[in-house]
C-alpha cells in the first residue's frame, strides 16, 4: 500500500515538473490590426511538446476576460474578433502540453484604430493596387508596340537585302548582254561600230 502511494506521488511529481518546465511563448505580436479584429502570433521554444494554446484577452481597466483555447494543433496564430474600435486590450498566450499549460507570456498591449482610419487605409491600398495594374498594362502595351516595330524593321531590312542580292546577281548578265550587243553592231571594216565614215578625198571630189 505504501509503495502504491509512493508511485502515485512520483507520477504527480513528474507531471508537475514537466508542466513547470514548459516555457512560455515568445515573440508575441499583433498583425492585421483592424477596428474590430486582429491576429495574434507567437513562437515557442524548440523541443517543447506543445499540443495547443490558450489565449486570454482583456480590455484595459476591465476585469472581464475572454478565454480562447485550442488543442491538437500546431498553429502559432489566433484571430481575435468582436473587438471595439479605439479600445486598449491586453493579451497573454500560453502553450499547452499533455501535462498542462505553460506560464503566461509577457503581456501584449495594443489599441484598435477607428473604423474610418481602417477604411481610409483600405481605400489607399486599393488605389495603389489599381495604379500598379494600370502601370503594368501601360508597360505591356509599350512592349508590344516596340516588338511590332522591331519586327517591321527586320522585315524591311530582310526585303532590302533580298532585292540587293537579286540586283547584284543580275549585273553580270547585263554586262554580258551589253558586250554581245556591241559585238553584233561592229563590222570588220568598222570595228568600232557606228555610222559609216566617208573618206575625206571622196568628200572633196563630191
Amino acid at each position: 500500500m505504501e509503495r502504491f502511494f509512493l508511485l502515485v506521488l512520483c507520477c504527480l511529481g513528474v507531471s508537475r515538473v514537466t508542466a513547470d518546465s514548459l516555457a512560455a511563448p515568445v515573440n508575441v505580436t499583433i498583425k492585421a490590426l483592424k477596428a474590430n479584429s486582429a491576429v495574434v502570433t507567437w513562437d515557442i521554444p524548440e523541443g517543447d511538446p506543445v499540443i495547443g494554446f490558450a489565449i486570454t484577452q482583456q480590455k484595459k481597466d476591465v476585469r472581464m476576460l475572454r478565454f480562447i483555447q485550442e488543442v491538437n494543433t500546431t498553429t502559432r496564430s489566433c484571430a481575435l474578433w468582436d473587438l471595439e474600435e479605439e479600445t486598449d486590450y491586453i493579451v497573454h498566450v500560453q502553450s499547452i502540453s499533455m501535462s498542462g499549460p505553460s506560464p503566461l507570456s509577457e503581456p501584449l498591449r495594443f489599441r484598435t484604430p477607428k473604423e474610418a482610419e481602417t477604411q481610409a487605409s483600405k481605400s489607399k491600398d486599393e488605389v495603389t493596387m489599381e495604379e500598379v495594374g494600370q502601370t503594368t498594362q501601360l508597360r505591356a502595351g509599350e512592349l508590344i508596340i516596340i516588338v511590332v516595330v522591331l519586327i517591321m524593321w527586320a522585315g524591311v531590312i530582310a526585303l532590302f537585302c533580298r532585292q540587293y542580292d537579286i540586283i547584284k546577281d543580275n549585273e553580270p548578265n547585263n554586262n554580258k548582254d551589253k558586250a554581245k550587243n556591241s559585238s553584233e553592231c561592229s563590222t570588220p571594216e568598222h570595228p568600232t561600230g557606228g555610222l559609216l565614215r566617208i573618206p575625206q578625198e571622196q568628200q572633196q571630189q563630191q
